[in-house]
């Protein structure tokens, strides 16, 4: 146990009296987790009682916990319950503690029941709503448009999140350009990798999700295109769990259900979400299932596979700038695959 310190004291409003909390480490990977213990009163004016919550630090994570401060907030704004809220965040500016913090409700992790391939998963029904929720405007704007108002982190990998109005445009320039100029300069330049890339974004991403074509059964003559909703953008099996929040004294306790954590969120097309899920597996059939009766497969139907893979290349390139190796070479296979396919008139 270690004391709090003060900057994340005074912005969660605690009491300064160090024998009413306390600090102890868990570990992570690109940040050092914790969970906070205090004595806090209630709306009531009963006795204080003990309230935990879950804290990040990082020496430069100050752009990383601000992306994370957001999405976990549209997320839990769009569905409340399904991810803990983000609290505070912001500079530890104690001397020899130089560095930044997110402080979040804490997550109590485990409880069984629903896993994510049975057809009793909450999971599946969360996610469904988050993803028939409509995103909120730009914050200087008047109408939905994909994007993110601050930049968020997939892994170390900075993802600007520029709000653009077309889908396509989106995906092409602010997922697989972005991540492709971010690789080079880890990896240095790979021609054959960008020619694969450059394809795929100016050629395939059009075919395959242009704003008169993604959302349309041009067969049957119906449609009205597609509309940006939340997504987690991280979610693979490691970052979904069941649990329940722990809130604070007078606040109504959650039950154990499945929630979700680690979020780059954006205002995205609701398959992109998709495309981790299938890349490193852990949901099962029925959770697809159930999902879709929520979200229906978006038109063209018989696209929606080599929609999903197109989202998927997106997280083996992202792989492949932060890890190296073989990620590579899936995301050729994918690329090749695609442009084989649609990259030619």
């Amino acid at each position: 146990m270690s004391p709090v310190p003060q900057s994340i004291i005074r912005a969660l409003s605690l009491s300064p009296d160090p024998s009413k909390s306390s600090l102890s480490g868990l570990g992570s990977g690109f940040s050092t987790t914790g969970r906070i213990t205090a004595r806090v009163s209630s709306n009531t004016g009963e006795e204080d009682k003990e309230r935990k919550f879950f804290v990040k630090t990082s020496p430069d994570g100050e752009e990383m916990f601000r992306g994370e401060y957001a999405s976990l907030n549209a997320i839990a704004d769009s569905v409340p319950g399904f991810c803990p809220r983000a609290l505070a965040w912001g500079s530890l500016l104690e001397e020899k503690k130089k560095g930044h913090f997110l402080v979040t409700e804490f997550l109590d992790l485990g409880g069984g029941g629903g896993a994510r391939g049975s057809k009793k998963s909450t999971l599946a029904q969360s996610l469904g709503k988050l993803h028939t929720t409509p995103a909120p405007p730009p914050p200087d704007g008047d109408k939905p448009m994909f994007g993110f108002p601050v930049a968020t982190f997939c892994g170390d990998s900075r993802q600007p999140n520029k709000f653009r109005e077309s889908w396509a445009d989106f995906y092409a320039n602010e997922r697989l350009m972005m991540i492709l100029a971010e690789s080079e300069r880890r990896n240095g330049s790979d021609r054959h990798l960008r020619d694969l890339v450059e394809q795929t974004s100016f050629v395939v991403v059009p075919r395959l999700l242009g704003d008169e074509h993604l959302g349309y059964d041009k067969k049957n003559g119906t449609g009205q295109g597609i509309f940006p909703v939340v997504v987690h953008g991280d979610l693979w099996s490691g970052n979904a769990s069941r649990g329940r929040i722990v809130r604070g004294p007078g606040e109504e306790e959650t039950e154990v259900s499945d929630v979700v954590y680690d979020p780059c969120a954006c205002y995205a097309h609701n398959e992109y979400e998709l495309g981790i899920m299938h890349m490193f597996g852990g949901f099962g059939r029925a959770f697809f299932d159930e999902y879709h009766k929520i979200v229906p497969k978006t038109e063209p139907v018989e696209e929606y596979d080599d929609r999903v893979k197109l989202y998927e290349l997106y997280h083996h390139l992202n792989h492949h700038a932060i890890f190296g190796g073989g990620y590579r070479s899936g995301a050729v296979s994918i690329m090749t695959r695609l442009i084989n396919k649609y990259g030619k008139a």
